[in-house]
């Protein structure tokens, strides 16, 4: 990957995590943009969400996504400046339950070392 398109994957992050938390503050709460990986022509990005909740919290944050995600757009690419500016696509990323699930399993097996 470039540099050029890791700055802007970065500006990007950046820039539609301040807007949702800006714009949409009580829904957007338990949102994080974990990452975003956009194309090299920059004509798409896909935008990586975590929801801190269940599975009922996760389904909120998609269906947020849905309803805002233009909007999202159009107020990046006002503070964005680039040539082309991408399509956005918003994708749950599981991997901050993941590493939750393993902190748990990790303190479990310590717990029971200092048992012994």
């Amino acid at each position: 990957m470039s540099k050029r398109i890791t700055r802007v994957n970065e500006l990007l992050q950046r820039e539609i995590s301040e807007q949702l938390h800006q714009r949409y503050r009580g829904e957007a709460t338990p949102i994080t943009i974990s990452s975003v990986d956009t194309s090299s022509d920059l004509r798409s990005a896909r935008i990586y969400y975590s929801v801190i909740g269940d599975e009922g919290a996760v389904e909120k944050a998609r269906a947020l996504f849905r309803r805002v995600g233009r909007d999202l757009r159009a107020r990046a690419r006002k503070r964005v400046i680039l040539k082309y500016f991408p399509n956005f696509e918003f994708c749950y990323d599981p991997s901050m339950v993941r590493g939750a699930h393993i902190n748990e399993l990790l303190d479990h097996l310590n717990e029971s070392d200092t048992d012994e």
